[in-house]
């Protein structure tokens, strides 16, 4: 099974940070605005390259439909933030993170059944985390641009999200939990095996986003 607490998928909210050349021009967007957009660049290319991985691999023909439409609708995301980006002068980064590409890889190396739940599994973590950065966002943002980018996204990332929660259902594959209005808490998952995977994107010490913070995730061993 995939190494869930490695995905990493917003880690850039936490880690990156302006540079110094861009910091010292006063039209800059906030560091919250910046690092949002890199990291949302980054969900797209690691969501773009494993739908794909999911309409080739995928044995589960809902896999495979699934794959195709984060493909299309991540792709749509991707134009509107590189074109946000380019006009706040917002560099972005040209690959997926470190522990993005791993997850792609462990995905690559798999097939049949066991592609399907380890690319659900995956695919939650990573959206359950997008999502609450971009709602983050939403609270925290203070470039309207950015802001918007982040509230028309919203809508397509919860989709999402409802569709990998109904087909995990199908596939036995454990959900994330829920808060009492359907969104995603920032609890983690119990795995298969019965132990207890952290939120995703977290490590062995976590630290919240920004903008928000952190709340003990009672143990579901």
């Amino acid at each position: 099974m995939l190494g869930i607490k490695r995905l990493g998928l917003l880690a850039a909210l936490v880690v990156v940070g302006l540079a110094p050349a861009a910091a010292a021009q006063a039209a800059q967007p906030s560091t919250q605005d910046t690092q949002y957009l890199q990291a949302v660049h980054q969900v797209n290319l690691f969501e773009i390259t494993a739908g794909n991985l999911a309409q080739q691999k995928g044995q589960n023909q809902q896999v495979k439909d699934l794959g195709k439409m984060f493909v299309t609708d991540h792709t749509q995301l991707d134009q509107t933030v590189q074109s946000t980006a380019q006009q706040l002068n917002v560099q972005l980064p040209a690959e997926p993170t470190a522990d993005q590409q791993q997850v792609l890889d462990e995905l690559n190396n798999l097939s049949g059944a066991e592609f399907d739940k380890a690319w659900v599994t995956a695919e939650l973590a990573g959206h359950v985390q997008a999502i609450q950065a971009t709602q983050t966002e939403i609270s925290q943002g203070s470039e309207q641009s950015v802001v918007q980018l982040a509230q028309d996204a919203l809508p397509v990332l919860q989709a999402h999200y409802d569709a990998l929660v109904a087909l995990a259902q199908t596939l036995g594959v454990p959900v994330p939990q829920t808060s009492a209005s359907g969104t995603p808490s920032p609890g983690g998952t119990t795995s298969p095996g019965g132990t207890e995977s952290p939120a995703p994107g977290g490590t062995e010490t976590e630290e919240p986003a920004p903008g928000t913070t952190e709340t003990p995730v009672p143990s579901q061993s």
